[in-house]
């Protein structure tokens, strides 16, 4: 019974080990492919998106009236005469250290709000290019595409564009809300104005509400308004713009008293993937919004992931003498205790196996102190081993159980300071850190419980 009871465990040990080490393979359209999940690697061990924004020095074709006035392509008439002129985006009164430095801390605070905390920015001073280095993942190509956008934010006369109303010095917060309704799920963008923008707000929608007509009045006045002041009226609308896109041309239904708008995000719906895109989206623009506008206009130069050379070549170097430590190690249990330390050392390759899968489904980003943190698990636990053999040998039953117990309650009592360590060290908002103090965390928490059941189980026998 107790042959079948240790083959048992060992074949349990092997397909763990098998798992983490191997894989488990699944046919997915004419290919075989791990189902496993991924190490989530840090930008040292893996390589970074790295993008490069410039200085923009595009220029945009203003067409005006012949009095002036600012004239949209689509309202352009034939045989009018038009004058057209460049207007640099960047004019050079912008270009200088202090707005350069303004807007990298305004892709700082984007990046992290998008929650990117991994990640590399430098400024060069002489031209104002800003280069960002950040992990590649499933988001990667939608946080670049948005961190380096401009964020200008108006609120303007919908048939006089020039005619400023609100823009980003009114606006307090932006945040994303959500209703429920019979037909699904509308998501919201909610925009909250200081108490500036909030009286502006008040004005504006006063100015621009929609006049309704009065459905029960059949005076001779009412019925004498003309087509043409019924246009006028219809058409005193506003249009909201970022970045010179407009999001939304319309009037006001009430006065604005609370100090926010609410923008639709798309219709009602009930597919997930949908709302979550408008969720995404929504929480982009709220994020830009919040974080300001760039005094400059940037544009991607350069867009490109660049592998680490470390990954590559320097840590399988490492890898391979680590193994070869680790394989002499665990020849010394066998040697030294005999049939014991062929148990300590089936449970231990065990544990190596059970921490592998344990750091990646709690989604650890594996940096290089990432890397330290779990070699440093891995040591402990092989002293544990070796003094938990020194402390058995030669006693049976009870006493054995006894010695056990007694350096199982000595290893948790010493680890406590280095368990408390790595909690502080978890929560700091610096991945090479947090990646130490997550590796430390889970690995006593692991050795603590695997310990206590499968190693004291193995050497049992």
């Amino acid at each position: 019974m107790k042959k079948v009871q240790l083959v048992t465990k060992i074949l349990s040990v092997a397909l763990v080990v098998a798992i983490a080490f191997v894989g488990i393979y699944v046919q997915k359209q004419n290919r075989m492919e791990n189902v496993v999940k991924e190490y989530s690697r840090g930008m040292d061990l893996k390589g970074a998106r790295v993008v490069e924004f410039k200085v923009s020095d595009k220029k945009n074709e203003i067409t005006k009236d012949k009095d002036g006035k600012i004239v949209k392509a689509s309202d352009k008439k034939e045989n009018e005469n038009y004058t057209t002129e460049e207007k640099p985006v960047n004019s050079d009164d912008v270009k200088n250290l202090d707005n350069y430095n303004a807007s990298k801390s305004i892709i700082e605070k984007r990046l992290n709000k998008l929650g990117v905390n991994n990640y590399i920015i430098k400024l060069e001073e002489e031209t104002g290019k800003i280069i960002v280095e950040l992990p590649e993942n499933d988001n990667t190509d939608h946080i670049v595409s948005n961190i380096g956008e401009t964020g200008k934010f108006q609120i303007v006369d919908s048939e006089d564009t020039e005619k400023v109303l609100m823009d980003n010095n009114d606006i307090k917060n932006a945040s994303v809300l959500y209703n429920n309704t019979k037909s699904g799920t509308v998501v919201y963008l909610n925009i909250e104005f200081n108490n500036q923008g909030k009286e502006k707000l008040k004005n504006i929608s006063e100015e621009y509400k929609t006049i309704e007509e009065n459905k029960d009045s059949n005076t001779e006045a009412e019925e004498a308004k003309t087509s043409e002041e019924s246009k006028k009226d219809e058409q005193k609308k506003i249009t909201m713009k970022i970045d010179d896109n407009e999001m939304i041309t319309t009037s006001f239904d009430d006065t604005m008293e609370n100090g926010s708008i609410q923008l639709s995000m798309g219709q009602a719906s009930t597919d997930k993937t949908k709302i979550n895109e408008s969720v995404k989206s929504s929480s982009t623009i709220a994020t830009i919004l919040t974080t300001g506008n760039m005094p400059v206009v940037y544009e991607t130069e350069s867009n490109q992931y660049i592998e680490t050379d470390l990954a590559k070549y320097q840590l399988i170097k490492v890898g391979i003498g680590l193994l070869a430590v680790a394989a002499i190690a665990l020849i010394v249990l066998i040697i030294k205790y005999k049939k014991a330390g062929i148990m300590s050392v089936i449970a231990f390759i065990g544990f190596v196996a059970v921490y592998s899968l344990l750091i990646r489904y709690t989604n650890v980003m594996i940096t290089l102190e990432g890397l330290a943190g779990i070699l440093v698990i891995i040591v402990l636990n092989y002293v544990f081993n070796y003094r938990l053999l020194g402390r058995i040998n030669g006693k049976e039953g009870e006493e054995r159980a006894k010695a056990y117990n007694e350096e199982f309650i000595s290893f948790c009592v010493k680890s406590i300071p280095i368990c408390i360590l790595s909690i502080v060290f978890s929560f700091m908002n610096w991945t090479p850190i947090t990646s130490f103090g997550m590796t430390i965390f889970w690995g006593l928490i692991l050795e603590a419980i695997y310990n206590i059941t499968v190693t004291k189980s193995f050497l049992k026998q």
